[in-house]
């Protein structure tokens, strides 16, 4: 067992990522009856839904899931007492200010993550009380940090900052992707578009199967003026590129992006017009597979790649 294996009870250090329009329970519950920590993503969930979807989780696994709140969700204090009234044992925050609602949460004995892209937020989230952070590198998959920093090099950083448990995200597929961000000081990774091309994602078939089809360079960090984005090179994506070559104002930008674009792409898999969110890690991906065996395969290769390791050792 390590610090998060502990935290979490959980078999192995892997969480699903909570992403929008892929995160049902289907693919928590999945997640967790498979060893690692499944979460709800309420980010595209009204308040309602977000319960029905918490409700049926607990039906369907008997092992810990939590449930990733974006805290600029404009219905966040029903989301918070939703979760609370239903008893999720973890949450995990991102997007605003640990400090709004960590005591809260820790004040009804739910664990609580933060979600950061840099050392200076993870600190901030260490010093609101958080239990662990995600440090999240803008290799990731949707909304990204301002910093454009790599996981590669975020990872060590953070390590060098905090002292309470650190976990990797952005651009992690593999086992041997997770053992690397082991080795630079994580204590276990955050998978998001892996488990986004899994039967079990609740996004439509259409996304799933662009995502096994992109090769490298087939992603963009973009909408920066916005927040910062990292998009699937559509029809969108190009209509964006060209509006930017007649320097656009954020006015014009927001224009463009309208109401509901993400859930046009992932979850009704339009794939011209929608908006596709998913990592550079999707050249890696090669096939839909059940969550069972993505965890699998991700373990086998790990424990493979730790006596590999060996090798190098003078």
């Amino acid at each position: 067992m390590n610090k998060i294996t502990q935290l979490f009870d959980i078999k192995y250090p892997i969480i699903q990522g909570g992403m929008i329009w892929n995160s049902g329970y289907k693919l928590a519950s999945a997640v967790s009856n498979s060893g690692g920590l499944g979460l709800i993503g309420a980010g595209s969930m009204y308040p309602e839904v977000l319960r029905q979807h918490i409700q049926k989780c607990k039906k369907a696994t008997d092992k810990p899931f939590g449930v990733n709140i974006p805290m600029l969700y404009p219905n966040i204090e029903e989301i918070m007492n939703i979760v609370v009234e239903e008893g999720v044992k973890i949450v995990f925050t991102s997007a605003g200010n640990p400090k709004t609602w960590t005591s809260f949460l820790k004040e009804k004995g739910i664990t609580v993550v933060h979600v950061v892209s840099s050392s200076l937020f993870a600190l901030k989230a260490q010093e609101a009380g958080v239990d662990a952070v995600v440090a999240e590198g803008f290799e990731a998959g949707g909304h990204n940090g301002r910093e454009e920093t790599t996981t590669l090099t975020l990872i060590p950083m953070v390590k060098e900052k905090i002292h309470i448990p650190l976990i990797a995200a952005g651009g992690i597929a593999t086992g041997r992707g997770m053992l690397a961000t082991m080795i630079l000081g994580a204590d276990g990774v955050q998978v998001g578009s892996r488990f986004a091309a899994s039967l079990e994602s609740s996004a439509h078939n259409n996304f799933k199967e662009t995502i096994v089809t992109i090769k490298e360079g087939g992603t963009q960090l973009t909408l920066k003026e916005l927040a910062p984005v990292r998009l699937v090179k559509n029809k969108f994506y190009q209509d964006v590129q060209e509006l930017y070559e007649k320097g656009p104002s954020k006015e014009d930008l927001i224009q463009l992006l309208g109401r509901a674009r993400a859930k046009k792409g992932m979850f009704e898999g339009d794939l011209e017009e929608g908006e596709l969110e998913i990592g550079q890690i999707a050249g890696l991906i090669h096939e839909i597979l059940p969550v069972k065996q993505i965890i699998q395969e991700m373990m086998t290769e790990f424990e493979a790649a730790c006596q590999e390791k060996a090798k190098f050792e003078f």
